[in-house]
């Protein structure tokens, strides 16, 4: 009998010797009177055992069975499933095998099966979260994580996360490599799935960041930084009307930092399951599983329910704007040279001005290489250049030999009776 059942007893006892008023016990018990009355009768039926609930002991109905027990522990016990937690074993559960059971009854089979240990919570220090933003697209954190994502069984990959500050919701991209392409591949697909959204929030690398080249020997005046052009993604994101917004530190976007360790939980283990072994699977199951989700069950509802998304208009361009840009200069019979190749504007494309001017080189993301001059696109053409022939140096007509002297003739007239400076002798053979 607890504490609890004691008490009860008490009121119990007092209303059976009116004491007080079944009323006021109903009251004080938290239950009608007519429960009162009912626990009254048993009361002088049963004795003080009353209070005690009678499945008390019993096993519960709801009990999973002992053959159900048995499959979880073998299914869980394979080394594919070595580290997952209860709540993400009891997915894959239901998912894979038909076994729905809820989490904390899982964890106690998984405790008693030595497949889980128990962790005391931690108090950590209170933080205050900075405040989402009100509207979808209002600010969207954007970073990559380096991590072993296949776990040895393929490339190594690094995984590009867009997420959004005021709902969560995701969009993520297996790429080979951390860079200025891949990473405008991805801003593509995003603006032209949800739109423009008023600003990026990134960290200081130098992807989006010129790093300045400063030297400490300077003084401080003199060490003041000075305007520096903006990187290929930065002139992208202002050619389409989107802002930037530098991180001091990786505390400052948290979002996506903790989304990175959500993935690298769960995300590695749904590899794992799934068998993914090449970059085209990993991405394949990164938008059809992994991000629908997520999407699904780790998203909030915005503060206020505007898309503050802005559309595509006829002068934003995609393909011009995202591409990796450079300013080459127009020579006298109307080529340039760009990428260690020569181009030449075709005829119908050449206006008054052209020659000795700058104009604009797009490397666009598809391979394809375009040229603009003020508002007006050039049709170019890759000029095939000769290679030179080598041409054989004649050969320089050599000096005659001296005639070779014995050491006769090179005794022959020295006077040995004035006799010889030493340095001389020195030299006859």
């Amino acid at each position: 009998m607890t504490q609890r059942d004691r008490d009860r007893l008490v009121v119990l006892k007092k209303a059976q010797k009116k004491l007080i008023k079944q009323s006021q016990a109903a009251k004080e018990l938290d239950i009608t009177p007519r429960q009162v009355r009912r626990l009254l009768r048993r009361l002088r039926d049963q004795g003080d055992a009353v209070v005690v609930h009678a499945l008390r002991g019993r096993q519960s109905n709801r009990r999973v069975s002992e053959e159900t027990r048995q499959k979880i522990v073998q299914v869980l016990s394979q080394q594919q499933y070595r580290d997952f937690g209860p709540t993400l074993a009891a997915e894959y559960l239901h998912k894979m095998y038909k076994v729905k059971i809820g989490r904390e009854a899982l964890r106690q089979i998984m405790i008693a099966a030595g497949l889980w240990r128990a962790r005391r919570q931690k108090v950590e220090e209170v933080h205050e979260w900075r405040a989402r933003r009100s509207c979808r697209g209002e600010l969207v954190q954007w970073d990559t994580s380096d991590h072993d994502w296949l776990e040895g069984r393929g490339p190594r990959l690094y995984l590009i996360h867009m997420i959004d500050d005021a709902t969560s919701e995701l969009t993520a991209r297996f790429v080979t490599s951390d860079s200025t392409a891949e990473n405008m591949r991805l801003l593509w697909f995003y603006v032209e799935k949800h739109g423009r959204p008023l600003s990026f929030y990134t960290d200081k690398a130098s992807l989006f960041q010129t790093t300045p080249k400063i030297s400490h020997h300077l003084s401080r005046v003199e060490r003041d930084p000075k305007v520096l052009p903006p990187t290929q993604i930065g002139r992208g994101l202002r050619e389409l009307g989107i802002g930037w917004i530098a991180a001091h530190s990786p505390q400052a976007k948290g979002r996506v930092e903790r989304s990175f360790q959500t993935a690298q939980d769960r995300l590695v283990k749904g590899l794992r399951i799934a068998g993914t072994r090449t970059l085209e699977d990993a991405n394949r199951y990164l938008a059809e599983e992994f991000v629908p989700w997520w999407n699904q069950h780790l998203t909030v509802t915005p503060a206020n329910p505007t898309d503050a998304h802005r559309p595509l208009r006829v002068e934003h361009d995609l393909a011009s704007a995202l591409s990796h840009v450079e300013t080459r200069q127009v020579a006298s019979d109307y080529t340039l040279r760009y990428d260690g190749r020569i181009y030449q504007i075709a005829r119908r494309s050449i206006v008054v001005g052209l020659r000795g001017s700058n104009v604009r080189v797009e490397w666009r993301l598809d391979g394809t290489i375009a040229v603009r001059f003020r508002d007006r696109n050039l049709q170019v053409s890759e000029c095939m250049v000769q290679p030179k022939a080598k041409v054989k140096a004649p050969a320089s007509p050599r000096a005659p030999k001296p005639p070779k002297v014995s050491a006769a003739e090179r005794l022959g007239n020295i006077n040995l009776r004035k006799g010889l400076p030493v340095w001389i002798a020195g030299q006859i053979g």
